[in-house]
């Protein structure tokens, strides 16, 4: 019988990542994603606030162009998209029913008669309700 000699090489260690270094790894990612949500997530209140006012400013000239066509302004907003029965001069629709939610998709605030003006129509702000800070502010056609 013929033995030979084996030698065992010791097993050479594989290049790779450990499990804990994947969990370091994917938990810096985590962290990291979180700032830029939160950094990204503020830019985008600040726009839809910003395109809030502009809207309000928008839809305050659809309401003056159906006063000037019917005489009076519309007892509720929806009379700008759909023929009242008593408007014999509606040369409308004056806005889609789209226009009539702001960018956060709450509707507008209307009343007419309003307290400051002939109507007064609201935007309510990212919240939606009456009150409120930051973006959460109201802003009236008045201002």
């Amino acid at each position: 019988m013929n033995f030979s000699r084996t030698r065992f090489k010791p097993a050479r260690r594989q290049g790779g990542f450990t499990l804990l270094e994947m969990l370091a790894v994917i938990v810096l990612l985590g962290i990291v994603a979180t700032i830029v949500v939160r950094q990204v997530g503020g830019n985008v209140d600040k726009g839809k606030y910003g395109a809030g006012k502009a809207q309000l400013a928008s839809l305050g000239m659809k309401i003056e162009s159906y006063a000037l066509d019917v005489g009076l302004p519309p007892k509720t907003l929806q009379q700008l998209t759909e023929k009242p029965g008593n408007a014999s001069n509606w040369n409308g629709p004056y806005a889609k029913p789209s226009d009539l939610k702001d960018p956060f998709g709450h509707a507008f605030g209307y009343r007419f008669p309003g307290q400051h003006g002939s109507f007064d129509l609201i935007f309510y702000g990212q919240d939606g309700q009456p009150g409120g800070e930051g973006y959460s502010a109201d802003l009236g056609n008045w201002e």
